[in-house]
């Protein structure tokens, strides 16, 4: 990279840090540090929950399956996300907006008591320390991939640039950046696509018509047969419609983004919106990909997986595109991260029960960002199943913390020994299909038939016998 892309990368990463200065206050209470005194606008909480659902999975990977000529099956999971959203905003926001609390997991202290409450957070902590970790290292594979530096130096500077604004500017400041950050990775992908277009001397619509007519729909079952297939059209739409209702109504870190507007209406047109972006944003990044195999078609250049889009912004990009480019991409991975960190933080607070002081808002924003750090580097970056376990992660859990939120509208007692045997059931029993090779489209439905039917059986027998 030239020092002028250097320089680029420099102002937007000291714009994230201002941002977070502007918002800081101390005496900040739990309140307006976790849910922004509830200012926020709907669609700056839009941008912001796209861009914290976009990770460099989404940024690299997709262009790469573009590039390889993949059918775009992938397009089957973002039309299931827009109506899983659609379900969230209408089924479980309202449930949230009814009562005064900050995490979602109040209301399952509020009817099962702390033990619950405490047992779905650290399901949650679990969840994205996990996933998240994965994510972190992806991004520092590839950020090391376009700087040319170790990866460990990687991990640490994406770790403490995004801890500084993380932590000084609470919720507010993440949206505000992550608003910044959306638009940033948005550009990149637009103006790459009119870059290639234009060196090549394409006609938009006539290119943009044959990248549609790859197939989209996926009507064949797999020679494995129908519950082992995750593209298969039905797996992939109840796949993305369960992902997207459970990461954007029972996961913190999304829910929280819709919780810091004014009401239940701005939450809601900011939740089902980002839906419809989602889908916008796939189509961008796969028809990159259908691009740079027409920019590369000469053959001279093997890539390795989804290091295609990486390897044109360093290579081909003028000066001065390439730095925002660079920029795009860590934006793609610090609205994540910073996300990670606010929640992660928020949840150990509020569903843990300590008090809230400036004090221990640092060191347990601290913890957390180490802990994220610490996961990225204890995992083997030369795990060729490392992607999968990423996006598998939450479809383990997912299914069980969407069951607490149906047994909150179911009007029965629920034991807590019922509600933690269904969990430890839920569990097994997902794992089991997991190993089987189960479509991971289909593990949130069958953790959460399971756990739900566990749950209520269990607790039909304690009150026989009682």
């Amino acid at each position: 990279m030239s020092l002028f892309d250097i320089t680029i990368l420099f102002v937007f990463c000291s714009l994230f840090i201002y941002q977070s200065v502007l918002h800081y206050s101390s005496k900040s209470s739990s309140k307006n540090y976790f849910l922004g005194d509830k200012t926020v606008g709907w669609k700056k909480s839009m941008f912001s929950i796209v861009a914290t659902e976009t990770s460099l999975l989404t940024f690299m990977s997709l262009p790469g399956i573009g590039y390889r000529g993949d059918n775009l099956f992938f397009l089957q999971l973002a039309l299931g996300y827009i109506f899983g959203r659609i379900l969230s905003s209408f089924y479980l926001l309202p449930m949230y907006f009814k009562s005064d609390i900050i995490t979602i997991y109040e209301l399952i202290g509020n009817k099962f008591g702390k033990l619950i409450q405490k047992v779905a957070s650290l399901i949650f902590l679990c969840t994205r320390l996990l996933a998240d970790g994965v994510r972190f290292l992806l991004t520092a594979i590839v950020i090391q991939q376009i700087l040319n530096i170790p990866i460990e130096i990687c991990i640490v500077i994406l770790g403490l640039i995004t801890l500084v604004y993380s932590i000084l500017g609470g919720v507010k400041a993440i949206i505000n950046i992550d608003s910044i950050q959306f638009f940033i990775y948005i550009f990149g992908g637009v103006f790459s696509i009119f870059y290639i277009m234009n060196n090549l001397n394409l006609d938009f619509l006539s290119t943009f018509n044959n990248f549609l007519s790859q197939d989209i729909i996926k009507t064949q079952v797999s020679s494995k047969g129908m519950l082992f297939d995750s593209y298969y059209f039905l797996n992939a739409f109840i796949g993305g419609l369960l992902l997207s209702l459970c990461s954007h109504g029972v996961d913190y870190m999304m829910v929280q983004r819709a919780l810091c507007t004014k009401d239940l209406k701005s939450a809601q047109k900011s939740i089902i919106g980002s839906g419809f972006l989602v889908f916008f944003q796939f189509l961008i990044f796969l028809f990159v990909g259908y691009l740079l195999a027409k920019f590369y078609s000469n053959g001279n250049v093997v890539f390795e997986k989804d290091r295609e889009f990486a390897h044109f912004i360093i290579s081909d990009l003028p000066i001065g595109v390439k730095g925002i480019l660079v920029a795009g991409v860590f934006s793609a991975a610090m609205s994540t991260l910073s996300s990670s960190i606010n929640s992660l933080t928020s949840s150990t607070f509020v569903d843990f029960d300590i008090k809230f002081t400036n004090k221990k808002k640092f060191f347990v924003g601290l913890f957390w960002s180490l802990a994220l750090t610490g996961m990225a580097l204890i995992f083997d970056e030369s795990n060729d199943a490392l992607i999968i376990t990423g996006i598998k992660i939450a479809s383990f859990t997912y299914g069980i913390l969407l069951s607490y939120f149906i047994l909150l509208k179911i009007n029965l007692d629920f034991s807590k020994t019922s509600i933690i045997i269904g969990n430890i059931f839920g569990l097994i029993v997902v794992y089991l299909c997991a190993y089987l090779g189960i479509a991971w489209t289909l593990l949130i439905l069958i953790c959460f038939i399971i756990n739900l039917i566990s749950t209520l059986l269990v607790n039909f027998i304690e009150k026989i016998i009682k």
